[in-house]
């Protein structure tokens, strides 16, 4: 990077009135020697920086002064002028602050002289009358009061003319805001300058020594009069809602401390202000003075924020410190913390919260001070078992989890004072034994580790008390803690607990041990669990541990890393692992990663050497695990000292990672790999620089960069050689049809060279220059780059080009080149492809910023602007001008064309791409210092009528009701009347008018078509479209719509640009400026009209981001009328809104279309520091319009506002200012889903949604979901943590919610529960429960039952009776989080008491099932909770539960006639035999002796299972109650099993039988159980189990005959999982197939069954053809055509169009026969076949899916394994990337085919993979015409991973290395004459096919020109290769480089 200049310091020069200049040129003397000299100089100096050197020797040139010279009129005038510099110096100057020091240490000689200037320009400053100086008069005393002598003394000698003039600003300011009520700008600076009044006020009162005194003595002077104004004034502001509150917070301050200073005596003052607080003041006893200036505080109703901020005062005013006010002191302290708790539970604004929670935390800090010399009685008032503290902590625990951090952090500050104020009231007591601290702790710790309060509140108890506590009670937290490390929400909490404990236990045991065995301890506590994850835990847990844990355990602990090492180091050659897992490797690297970029290896290379090899690094850098390449590659970037001189290891490592890293899918990877090597260049630069420096000094390397052992000139040069290298590959990766992965990666990579690299200025050496390695072709590569489709990489290509300008200036030069160029950008300006624009803009910006335009368009506009060369900005303006001015002229005819015929200009000349070429060249232009205004201005106002003219083109599509399918598909020549009819239907429909009156299609006739024919005034006659080339095109519904809404989206885009980055116009006739106003209001009415009348919501969303743009500008004018436009706007629209007009144009369907974005943009525009009116006033009127229930106003304002409050809702950017009206919103959501409208329903259930996401937080993924909580799964069963809220904290949050939601529930139960109930009587239940179940009572609730959620039970519990089934289920799921797990057993109890008995002869079925839900999920979080089963009451109350299901056990059996009901009662029997399952035999004795086993085997017995099913799918419930039973039944089986395990008795039901059964739900859990058993057995390396053995012939019966597609999946997967040796020889006596009849019926099953049947059957076949190749070895030819058959099932599993299932099952068939067919050393197939196998690895290689290329890097890692190919790379037993697996697999098959001697018959094969054989090159260019008719968003299989000349590259390579080391003759055979010949013939079709393409082929035939390179580059290969077997191509350097060779390399190095 080199060395930066230090940034110049800019200071204002200060200057004196001509007056002062003329008195100090008359005292200054001819040598210049006296002061007035000396400042005459100074104020002459126009440079600030030069004078503050001049203003610091003043005070020198005075102490050289004599005594007299105290009467020297030439001082006295230079003190008088220095006086009033300083009163006119700005406050931020610098030069105020030196003259402020310099004048400090003024010689006492001259004090009373400067005391008296100052004084008397302080009194000049005072008079001043303009309200708008008053600011810097405020600003001069505020300076004069800080740290100034002479000021201070100046303010004191004036101090009443100072408060007289605070008091009269305060006033005066306070009148002129109001004045400007609505000008937020003038408001702002108005509310900030009585804000700084109030604060200097405030410091004066402070600072002045002797005021409280002399107040006291004369309570009638004119200071008292003026404090007593001030006082009022400060009131007056406390109570006024319209500023800002942090004046209000302030002047609470003020008026504390102004009655603090005027009060006599001060021991009045803690009871005068507790019955401030308290609003108990008596009237007559409090003093008048009081009275007068704060009437308004003594009332009975003072508002909640200003007692609020009365509290702050109270606290930061008064003095605490040591007991100072006494008891009355202590009597106000408590009643503070009082009113505070009744505020907290008045207040629900989040700032006036934020305030609170601050206050609070203030409190507790004042009471610390305090409790140093209190009462006893305080003490006891403040002690943790007290009720001050209780409610400390129960607000600590309500709002642990704000959503405000700010807040959150509060609540740590508070929790910690608390432990402070216990140990404070206990002195001398032990800490671990106190019962608060037991308490706490034990509460704390029963809580779930998903809460994030409870993080800050351990670490502080740990702080407080110690971690040894805390690891006595559980010894695994830290375990417990590094697992919920997988949630990114709690890493940081997690990471700071970790941190706090395992500091704090170091500290333990180093003070207690005194030897040295304490650390094994230590690292046994917290490193071994960190190992533990790093080798084992899931991806996201381990990067976060990474991240945020392992840095701060070796920043603590760095002699920890050795420990780290060796545990790894031992587990690396050990480890046996899932593929693609990091393993002790990936741990490995993070370690020594994290600990070289914190300093804690020394040196890179002797630590390598002494704890990892080299070997293992290049194993890191290619590994299977992308986290592990990363980590071994920041190893070698990474370091503390960025001069530390690279090594060449370490540069040859980057350079191998790089060649096979550039391709990562995954945009995380790809921006740490550019980040960590743009480290790696600034280490290099860096670097560089000292060894330079060193060179220049001509002195060696000192010790400390000596790393690479090479003198400076040496290792300068492996830099350059480094560099060039690395950028040799990255052009070589921009090859054509190379990956949009690659590309990025290149192109980022190079943009960080240039960048770190700069072009050598001064003295600044630059060891490497990209722009020398830049020639033409690489300059064409980067061009072309603005070709790709991804605009990422356009982007990534310009940049880089501006970086490079000397090589684009010079590759600019052909006039004729610069001509095509232009022209192909005009061209693709306009064409039908979207994304073909985009590159127009970038070759078009391209063109101006490097001044190349084309010569005649240059020439053109010379006139415009003469320039000298060097003016870099005025020839891009002219340039912008010109290229803006030409396509500007190409739109406006175009849309001329457009208004005679829209169809054409869709399909021909779509003018979108003209726009948008506009809008980026504005955006790359500077303007704000334009030189040609004139020509901008008619620019811009020309440019406005065409977005107009072009919107009201295409706005009749975008407005119409079905804007998607506007034009029929077929191509008739009917007459223009028909379009008329078609523009006539699409005329909106869905206003308010729709719901009003139903329309019928007859009516169209009615419609009044005079608008719509003056935009589209003549529209052809037919639909078939004559195009550019006069051919005939078809014009889709398709290539409309995108004409139409890209259209409108440019024309916003752009519009929103010019508002946004144009000078505005204040008047038409100002020179300055380029829009004028009423140009923004036709702005603003444009996007009004469209966002409110588009139905296309591509359109109005788009519109919506030019809005935007608008409203913030608009926001910040100076103008008032335009800052007044966004309010009236808003006021317009609802009123359009409320009024329900038939005729208003609104669109009511499509959820309101562009209504909420419109008043979304209105109001998240407004500034968010002000007081958010129109946001509060915008919400009242939409929460009384969705709460209306006034049929008469319609329901089309309601439809509106709730879909306009759920775009609110959503609005992010509105932040907690929108959470006061979640309340109100979720009323309206409620109570709109009852509504007889669907309209309502539909939005009130979206609304519904917005609110949820609000208050709960994002829905997260499943698999972010199932890594949560593990020890507490059953609540995955309704709801994962992170979607819930304690119900203290939701109801503290909303509280109007909980007498809402409660009435409604008991509204809602009320119904279900009576015998008349409608099913659809109250569909609010759904929401209401919806709601309810994400709340859950709070563990540390303690004995509040203000907001307790009991009351909620029974109306739950009722709700289960609901007459409709989901409702119930819901019912049950959220009663569960409404019950603590020690209140279930009771609850449980009641439910299973309240249902009928057998002999009961009423009863509701409906009832029943509800109740036994209840109690099923009940249980289910009863029995899973793993803590709770540790207590000892469990087994207790498990048996009371188990009675009472004894109790009921009819409804298990045909007694009870519902399936049903009796499938629920089942499943709760499921889970009670379950969970005596859980423990060994013997330990549940008690529940044994209950008899449970005995009744379910007797309910089992007695079913249908055994008896047989009299019953069809017809009766209800049949599905539920056969998986219950038979969930219920598998049990029972597996135990008889056991009970007659060797004998041979006749047991009633059995594993065969169930699989007989006739009911599919039945057989599908029956082999769901053996599929598991065998699947452990498999993964366990066990022998299959003896049933599954004996179960054969049942299996081959069942897959012959079973027709439902899951049971006849999991049968294969059974067969597939046993050993063939145990049924394959039983299918000739069991279905008559012999082993090689059953292999063709696999086969055939794999070819024509779906996918995952298919897949499994590919395995199955794959298995049995392996079982008979090795059983039948003597015989091969007895399987030649099913092995013929087997090899093309597999290759056509592989193709890139089939299912992900089916190619990862191809891989797995490859992977498990690769020893037997891929890498034999005597091959079992034909040759033929081989291959063709060897091709689907490299297919599936280079797979889209990450998936497949992992299971495919697995084949090729099982065939670099064996015996015979380990030798072939050094990579063999290492789990590698794909992109390196494609070259080894290469590698392997070359050395195959020479083991094999089947080099000659091989080579034909190989080359015509390298020449691509199937493609025709014919077909590579498309007919001028073909392609562009084709459906805009039909896409067809893309594979955007996979490049072609990779492939090649690499195939080449190996194919030339292998002839090479063969030395293999020169060949003859008939097959590479005939290869010879096609690829000879291939290149000449190419050149013809290459000079048929038009001029600029790259960009206009991109895709043709692309296949022609590739093609070009495959011949090329083929024939260069065939030229070196005949002895005419000498091997060059590219074919076989250095890399290549040292990858090909055999396995020489033992694994280290």
């Amino acid at each position: 990077m080199g060395v930066k200049k230090k940034r110049e310091m800019q200071v204002a020069a200060l200057t004196v009135c001509h007056q002062d200049l003329e008195i100090l040129r008359s005292f200054a003397d001819a040598e210049g020697k006296n002061l007035a000299s000396l400042l005459l100089h100074c104020v002459q100096l126009t440079d600030g920086v030069s004078q503050i050197h001049s203003v610091k020797q003043i005070v020198p040139f005075l102490e050289k002064v004599d005594k007299n010279g105290m009467c020297d009129p030439a001082i006295q005038s230079c003190l008088d002028i220095l006086a009033g510099i300083y009163f006119s110096l700005t406050l931020k100057n610098p030069l105020k602050k030196v003259l402020i020091s310099s004048l400090n240490s003024l010689p006492k000689l001259f004090l009373t002289e400067a005391i008296h200037s100052f004084t008397s320009h302080l009194q000049e400053e005072l008079n001043t009358a303009d309200l708008y100086s008053y600011r810097k008069v405020i600003d001069n005393i505020s300076s004069c009061m800080e740290n100034f002598n002479l000021g201070r003394a100046s303010v004191v000698n004036l101090l009443e003319n100072v408060l007289y003039f605070l008091h009269k600003s305060l006033i005066e300011i306070l009148e002129e805001n109001r004045k400007f009520s609505g000008n937020h700008i003038v408001q702002t600076q108005l509310m900030n300058d009585l804000l700084v009044g109030i604060r200097v006020s405030m410091t004066l009162v402070q600072k002045v020594q002797g005021l409280q005194s002399d107040l006291g003595n004369d309570s009638g002077s004119p200071i008292w009069q003026t404090m007593c104004g001030l006082l009022s004034v400060f009131t007056k502001f406390l109570n006024d809602d319209d500023l800002l509150q942090t004046i209000q917070s302030t002047s609470g301050l003020a008026v504390i401390l102004f009655v603090k200073t005027m009060i006599h005596p001060p021991e009045k003052l803690p009871e005068l202000i507790s019955s401030l607080l308290l609003q108990s003041v008596d009237c007559t006893s409090i003093p008048e003075w009081f009275m007068d200036s704060c009437r308004s505080l003594c009332c009975a109703d003072v508002p909640a924020s200003t007692l609020l901020f009365l509290c702050q005062g109270t606290l930061a005013m008064l003095d605490w410190q040591d007991g100072s006010m006494g008891p009355s002191g202590e009597a106000l302290l408590l009643d503070t913390v009082r009113v505070l708790f009744t505020l907290s539970s008045q207040i629900k604004e989040s700032t006036l919260e934020m305030f609170l929670s601050r206050i609070l935390a203030s409190w507790t800090s004042s009471a610390i001070h305090i409790l140093g010399s209190s009462s006893p009685s305080l003490k006891d008032s403040l002690n943790g078992g007290s009720s001050i503290a209780r409610r400390l902590l129960e607000y600590v625990y309500t709002h642990w989890e704000h959503p405000l951090d700010a807040l959150r952090h509060q609540t740590k500050i508070i929790f910690r004072n608390i432990l402070q104020i216990h140990r404070l009231t206990t002195e001398g007591a032990d800490l671990v034994t106190d019962p608060f601290f037991l308490e706490l702790t034990k509460s704390l710790l029963q809580l779930e580790w998903h809460i994030k309060g409870k993080y800050a509140c351990l670490g502080c108890l740990v702080e407080s008390i110690g971690i040894e506590h805390i690891l006595s009670v559980d010894k695994t937290i830290p375990s417990q803690i590094l697992e919920v490390m997988g949630d990114q929400s709690l890493v940081p909490y997690a990471s700071d607990l970790l941190e706090t404990m395992f500091k704090n236990h170091k500290s333990h045991l180093k003070s207690q041990t005194a030897t040295s065995t304490w650390m094994d301890e230590w690292h046994e506590t917290w490193v071994s669990p960190l190992l533990s994850i790093l080798c084992g835990g899931n991806l996201d847990q381990k990067s976060y541990v990474i991240d945020y844990y392992l840095p701060r355990l070796l920043n603590y602990s760095p002699e920890s890393l050795q420990y780290m090492v060796k545990i790894l180091q031992a587990s690396i050659d050990t480890e046996t692992g899932a593929c693609n897992c990091r393993g002790a490797l990936g741990a490995l690297m993070a370690c020594l990663r994290t600990a070289r970029a914190h300093g804690h290896l020394q040196s890179a290379t002797p630590a390598w050497e002494t704890l990892v090899c080299g070997a293992r690094i290049k194993q890191g850098l290619i590994h299977q695990h992308c986290q592990v390449r990363i980590d071994t590659l920041g190893l070698l970037c990474e370091s503390n000292r960025s001069t530390e001189v690279v090594s060449p290891e370490e540069m040859q490592w980057v350079q191998f990672f790089i060649t096979y890293n550039l391709n990562s899918q995954s945009p995380g990877v790809r921006q740490q790999i550019c980040s960590l090597l743009k480290k790696l260049f600034c280490r290099i630069q860096e670097s560089s620089q000292v060894l330079y420096k060193l060179e220049q000094r001509k002195s060696t390397l000192d010790s400390e960069n000596r790393s690479s052992g090479e003198q400076p000139p040496v290792s300068l040069q492996q830099y350059k050689n480094f560099m060039s290298s690395v950028c040799d590959i990255l052009f070589e990766a921009l090859f054509p049809g190379s990956s949009y992965s690659t590309r990025f990666s290149a192109l980022s990579i190079l943009g960080s060279v240039a960048e770190v690299f700069p072009v050598s200025e001064g003295t600044i050496q630059t060891v490497y220059q990209l722009s020398h390695d830049i020639d033409a072709g690489r300059f064409q590569i980067l061009i072309e780059c603005f070709t790709s489709t991804f605009e990422e990489v356009k982007t990534l290509a310009f940049d880089l080009l501006m970086k490079l300008p000397s090589v684009t200036a010079g590759q600019f030069q052909d006039p004729e080149k610069l001509q095509d160029l232009f022209q192909a950008a005009l061209e693709l300006s306009t064409s039908t492809k979207p994304y073909d624009c985009v590159t127009a803009s970038y070759l078009l910006n391209l063109l101006i910023w490097q001044d190349a335009l084309p010569a005649s368009l240059s020439a053109s506009s010379a006139w415009l602007l003469t320039c000298e060369a060097g003016e870099k900005a005025a020839v891009l303006e002219r340039n912008t001008l010109v290229v803006i001015k030409c396509l500007m002229e190409n739109l406006e005819d175009e849309i001329s064309q457009a208004e005679d015929s829209l169809l054409q200009a869709a399909s021909s000349f779509p003018m979108y791409g003209r726009v948008h070429c506009i809008t980026r060249a504005f955006q790359k232009l500077p303007l704000h210092d334009l030189q040609l205004v004139g020509e901008w201005r008619l620019v811009v106002e020309r440019l406005l009528l065409l977005s107009y003219r072009l919107s009201a083109v295409v706005s009749p599509v975008i407005q119409s009701s079905s804007p998607e399918g506007l034009i029929p598909m077929d191509t008739d020549s009917e007459s223009a009347s028909r379009l008329q009819v078609i523009l006539n239907e699409i005329q909106p429909r869905d206003t308010n008018a729709y719901f009003n009156q139903a329309k019928i299609l007859e009516e169209r006739d009615s419609f009044d078509l005079e608008d719509l024919s003056t935009s589209v005034s003549n529209i052809d006659s037919f639909a078939d479209i004559k195009g550019r080339e006069g051919r005939t095109c078809d014009v889709t519904a398709q290539m409309v719509l995108v004409c139409c809404w890209r259209s409108m989206k440019e024309v916003a885009l752009l519009l929103g640009t010019l508002c946004q980055l144009l000078p505005m116009r204040p008047v038409p006739e100002s020179s300055s400026g380029l829009l004028t106003v009423q140009q923004v209001k036709e702005i603003g009415g444009y996007f009004k009209q469209h966002l409110l009348q588009s139905r296309h919501r591509g359109a109005f969303e788009l519109a919506y981001t030019g809005f935007v743009k608008l409203t913030e500008i608009l926001n910040r004018c100076s103008d008032v009328s335009l800052q007044k436009l966004p309010e009236q706007w808003l006021w317009s629209v609802l009123e359009e809104i409320k009024s329900s007009d038939p005729s208003s144009k609104l669109c009511a369907t499509r959820r309101s279309a562009g209504i909420p974005f419109y008043i979304q943009a209105l109001l998240a525009s407004e500034p968010k520091k002000g007081k958010m009116d129109l946001l509060k006033i915008t919400m009242k009127e939409l929460i009384s319009l969705a709460l209306s229930v006034d049929a008469s106003k319609g329901i089309v304002p309601q439809v509106h506002a709730l879909n306009i409050l759920r775009a609110l809702f959503r609005d992010t950017r509105l932040g907690e200012n929108i959470i006061p009206y979640v309340a109100d919103g979720a009323k309206a959501a409620i109570l709109g889903f009852t509504s007889p409208v669907w309209a309502v329903r539909n939005s009130s259930t979206l609304l519904f949604s917005s609110l949820i996401t609000r208050i709960f937080g994002v829905k997260r993924g499943k698999d972010e979901l199932s890594k949560t909580n593990s020890w507490r799964s059953h609540h995955h069963l309704a709801l994962p943590w992170e979607g819930r809220m304690t119900g203290r904290e939701f109801f503290s949050r909303f509280p109007e919610l909980y007498p809402f939601l409660l009435k409604q529930l008991e509204t809602v139960a009320n119904t279900v529960g009576s015998e008349t109930g409608e099913p659809d009587r109250h569909p609010s239940m759904f929401l209401l429960l919806l709601v309810l179940e994400r709340l859950y009572p709070s563990p540390m609730d303690g004995t509040s039952s203000a907001l307790s959620l009991a009351p909620f039970v029974p109306f739950i519990i009722r709700c289960g009776c609901s007459p409709i089934y989901h409702s119930r289920e819901m019912a049950a799921r959220a009663l569960v989080p409404f019950i603590t797990i020690d209140q279930i057993a009771s609850t449980v109890h009641a439910l299973l008491d309240s249902l009928p008995n057998s002999t009961d002869q009423c009863f509701r079925q409906n009832h029943i099932h509800g109740t036994l839900l209840q109690v099923f999920h009940l249980l289910q979080a009863y029995v899973t909770d793993s803590r709770h089963r540790t207590n000892a009451d469990f087994q207790q109350e498990l048996s009371d539960v188990i009675v009472c299901t004894k109790a009921k056990l009819w409804l298990a059996t045909r007694q009870n006639p519902c399936l049903v009901t009796r499938a629920v009662y089942i499943d709760v029997l499921f889970l009670l035999t379950s969970c005596l399952d859980r423990p060994a035999g013997g330990q549940q004795p008690a529940l044994e002796s209950l008899g449970l086993w005995e009744d379910v085997r007797r309910i089992v017995l007695g079913s249908e299972l055994v008896t047989g099913f009299p019953w069809t799918f017809k009766v209800p419930g049949l599905p539920q109650y056969l998986q219950s039973l038979t969930k219920l039944a598998i049990p029972e089986v597996w135990a008889s099993l056991a009970e007659t395990e060797g004998q041979a008795v006749p047991v009633p039901l059995s594993f065969p039988r169930l699989l007989e059964s006739s009911f599919s739900e039945v057989r599908l859990l029956t082999l769901e159980t053996l599929l598991e058993r065998a699947t452990s057995s498999e993964l366990e390396e066990k022998g299959p189990h003896p049933l599954l053995c004996s179960m054969g012939e049942e299996f081959l019966l069942l897959a012959m005959k079973e027709t439902h597609p899951g049971c006849f999946c999991r049968v294969l997967k059974i067969l597939y999982h046993m050993n063939p040796n145990e049924w394959l020889p039983q299918t000739e006596c069991c279905v008559h197939l012999s082993t090689k009849e059953f292999l063709i019926w696999t086969m055939d099953i794999a070819s024509n069954d779906r996918s995952e049947i298919q897949s499994v059957a590919l395995k199955l076949a794959s298995k049995v053809i392996a079982y008979h190749v090795q059983t039948c070895e003597e015989n091969k030819d007895f399987l030649a055509s099913e092995l013929r058959q087997w090899v093309q099932l597999v290759v056509r599993s592989c193709g890139d169009h089939l299912p992900t299932a089916s190619r990862l099952a191809a891989a797995a068939a490859l992977t498990s026969t690769t020893p037997l067919f891929l890498t034999s050393p005597q091959p079992i197939l034909e040759l033929q076949d081989t291959l063709s196998l060897w091709r689907c690895v490299l297919t599936l290689l280079q797979s889209e899916e990450q998936t497949v290329r992992e299971a495919a890097t697995e084949i090729v890692t099982t065939a670099m394994s064996q015996g015979n190919t380990c030798q072939s790379t050094e990579f063999a037993f290492c789990q590698v990337n794909a992109s390196i697996a494609l070259a080894l697999a290469l590698a392997v098959l070359c050395d195959l085919l020479q083991q094999w001697g089947q080099l000659g018959s091989g080579l034909p094969i190989l080359l015509g993979w390298l020449l691509g054989g199937d493609d025709d090159p014919q077909d590579l260019v498309q007919s001028p015409h073909q392609g562009e008719d084709d459906y805009i968003f039909e896409k067809s299989e893309v594979n955007f991973w996979a490049e072609t000349l990779t492939f090649v590259k690499y195939l080449c390579r190996q194919l030339f290395h292998l002839l090479h080391q063969s030395g293999w003759p020169s060949p003859h055979s008939q097959k590479l004459c005939h290869l010879q010949t096609t690829a000879s013939e291939q290149r000449h079709l190419v050149s013809q096919l290459f000079r048929e393409l038009p001029l600029s082929a790259e960009f206009l035939k991109t895709v043709e020109y692309t296949r022609l390179r590739i093609q070009e580059e495959r011949t090329s290969a083929v024939l260069r290769l065939l030229a070196f077997l005949e002895g005419k191509e000498v091997l060059r350097a590219e074919d076989c480089p250095r890399e290549w060779r040292q990858l090909m390399a055999p396995r020489t190095e033992a694994a280290c």
